[in-house]
């Protein structure tokens, strides 16, 4: 049986076809294909590596943290998208996102990159 084609070749040449929109952490990931034992292929994204959190990497922010603050809210005012919040997630060590803004007064990492960014404080 011929290799399927991939996503990539396939859906990249019609506009808004990829199976994930470019502000999504997976629009970058690598697509898998998973042979079944009868010989039908399975799509799948593989496994998604974080770089190693550096103390002070370049051009990235703090943020302190507010009462009622969400993930969303950060992603919103940071990068004007709130489904960016995953790009503040990568940057601290949380596994559930929503340790992001527990804590009021806890300070967290802005990666660089978001409009007017570089580096610098930023909270409320």
């Amino acid at each position: 049986m011929a290799e399927p084609q991939s996503y990539e070749s396939a859906l990249d040449a019609i506009p808004g076809s990829h199976p994930y929109p470019r502000s999504s952490r997976y629009h970058d990931a690598e697509i898998g294909i998973h042979t079944q034992p009868d010989g039908t292929p399975v799509r799948y994204v593989k496994r998604r590596l974080l770089p190693p959190i550096s103390a002070n990497p370049e051009g990235t922010a703090t943020h302190t943290v507010s009462g009622g603050e969400r993930p969303d809210h950060l992603g919103q005012r940071y990068f004007g998208d709130p489904a960016a919040w995953w790009r503040i997630a990568d940057a601290n060590p949380v596994l559930d996102p929503r340790e992001l803004t527990a804590e009021p007064g806890e300070e967290i990492a802005i990666p660089g990159g978001f409009p007017g960014g570089g580096g610098g404080r930023h909270g409320r």
